[in-house]
């Protein structure tokens, strides 16, 4: 029998347009993983957040941080493997940094926000593998307009543009455990089954090389 620890918790990271659940949904059909999907559907605030950015920021960041909690309590309280899409330090890391940045959080909500994420980020563990898809802003813009999301129309460039500074910043700086790096410029796996082919390859690599 191996004494292997079995990695059970894999997480995609990604900008928005980045094809976190499509890549999601393929591993799982391959892998026979569980899908953590994003609450979107259910998010009281998002359709008000992109109507009033200042008004609902912290709203909407709170609600995404307290859904992921609940998802990471689950898997790591669970017994299968299970693929995330979008991780919990993306919103303590990107996207509450950039709101407060570009005026659209308060400092006193953006403080209130980053010492309830220390508190619950103490509480979980990071995943056993981060997958990250990289993209460029035109990559993305093309992305987000052929899926069509209504609310979506009013995704600023500059918006887009200042969460790729900060994913990369993040990423460059990640020490929580092992990353893969997917560059979907140069791989389109949704509809190229030899490039999904390489990323499976890749993933299957890094899960065995874990103990």
């Amino acid at each position: 029998m191996s004494t292997k620890k079995e990695i059970k918790h894999i997480a995609i990271a990604g900008n928005i347009g980045a094809g976190k659940t499509t890549l999601a949904e393929l591993l799982s059909k391959h892998y026979k993983w569980e899908v953590q999907y994003e609450d979107i559907e259910n998010n009281p605030y998002l359709i008000d957040f992109y109507e009033d950015m200042p008004r609902w920021s912290f709203n909407l960041q709170v609600f995404f941080l307290n859904s992921r909690f609940k998802q990471i309590l689950k898997i790591q309280q669970g017994d299968t493997t299970v693929v995330q899409d979008r991780t919990i330090y993306e919103d303590a890391k990107i996207f509450a940094p950039n709101l407060h940045a570009m005026g659209l959080m308060s400092s006193r909500d953006f403080e209130n926000y980053t010492d309830l994420f220390s508190t619950i980020s103490s509480m979980v563990s990071p995943p056993g593998l981060l997958i990250y898809l990289r993209a460029t802003i035109p990559k993305l813009v093309s992305q987000i307009q052929k899926r069509g999301r209504e609310y979506e129309d009013n995704l600023r460039l500059d918006y887009l543009r200042r969460l790729n500074e900060y994913y990369e910043e993040w990423i460059s700086g990640y020490k929580e455990g092992k990353l893969l790096i997917v560059n979907i410029d140069e791989i389109n796996f949704a509809e190229n089954p030899e490039h999904l082919g390489e990323i499976i390859n890749r993933i299957s690599a890094e899960l065995h090389g874990l103990f």
